[in-house]
């Protein structure tokens, strides 16, 4: 379609979640400027999709910048801790929370969504909650999942899957050996121990199991599919992995905390600012003890 430079014929445009848009729709919506007014809407700090191509459009943006930074969504405490994501994620902004909203970080043991760092994380969580008779929703549904298991399963038979995540891998042996050993696919590492640990039949039962969201008891998300969402309560999953160094060792052996990645911390200042009344930092409680964690940073 971006090819044929389509005219939209209207008097405003609006571009939304503008932080992360693929090249074709910025392409489309630049090309309408010369007889329509254009309006960006986005928060740079939520720029978790550069991985598969987005981009944040906003920056260097000729307009007028008008900034929010007031929530309605939750109070002060939760404010404070998204400034501390931010200032690790060098974001020029900071928030402020509303004095209407009480929000308490703490320890949450029924929360509204439980949200992952991967795949295999939400289908851990998933098959924990069944298991104790919940009913539970998965945000987006179980087709990523499935079509991941079904690739699973092809590559364990010896054929090829033309799953985008798998397709330069012909055995499930080739698979194992590259999450396994090499340092860039340690993001696939989950699914294969997942897949290797329950088995494909099990992933795919699992998943036919879900409720939808309006009748679960509660709901379980990537932080990347939760942006947009919010909760009352909200418990951050186990599998956001802390940085290590390697190549520095404490007094024990141990390593010493790495430096996070801005996109990690983008995509944690993403998860925790989901909740509106409560939030367990669970699987991102190791910030309170790293050096970036300091609140001196926070402002």
């Amino acid at each position: 379609m971006a090819l044929t430079e389509p005219r939209i014929s209207t008097d405003f445009l609006l571009l939304d979640e503008a932080q992360d848009t693929n090249p074709v729709v910025e392409q489309v919506f630049s090309a309408q400027r010369g007889h329509a007014q254009l309006v960006m809407v986005g928060d740079s700090a939520q720029a978790i999709y550069g991985w598969r191509g987005a981009r944040d459009v906003m920056t260097g943006f000729d307009g007028t910048h008008l900034t929010l930074s007031h929530s309605f969504r939750f109070g002060e405490h939760l404010a404070s801790e998204a400034n501390r994501w931010l200032a690790i994620a060098n974001a020029p902004i900071r928030l402020t929370g509303s004095p209407a909203v009480r929000t308490t970080l703490e320890k949450v043991t029924d929360p509204d969504a439980i949200l992952c760092r991967t795949n295999a994380g939400t289908m851990e969580e998933v098959m924990s909650l069944l298991e104790a008779g919940r009913r539970v929703a998965l945000v987006g549904g179980g087709k990523t999942l499935t079509a991941l298991a079904y690739a699973a399963r092809d590559l364990k038979a010896g054929k090829r899957t033309f799953h985008p995540e798998l397709l330069l891998f012909s055995s499930w042996g080739e698979l194992q050996d590259y999450a396994e050993s090499d340092q860039a696919g340690r993001d696939l590492l989950p699914l294969v121990e997942l897949i290797d640990k329950h088995g494909v039949d099990v992933i795919l039962d699992t998943v036919s199991r879900l409720s939808d969201e309006a009748s679960a008891e509660i709901t379980v998300s990537t932080a990347h599919k939760a942006k947009g969402r919010e909760w009352s309560s909200v418990r951050i999953a186990e599998d956001f992995p802390e940085p290590e160094d390697p190549e520095n060792l404490d007094a024990m052996g141990e390593p010493l905390p790495g430096e996070i990645d801005q996109a990690e911390a983008r995509l944690a200042y993403v998860a925790v600012t989901r909740a509106q009344r409560r939030l367990d930092l669970g699987g991102l409680s190791w910030i309170n003890r790293h050096p970036d964690g300091n609140p001196i940073s926070w402002h």
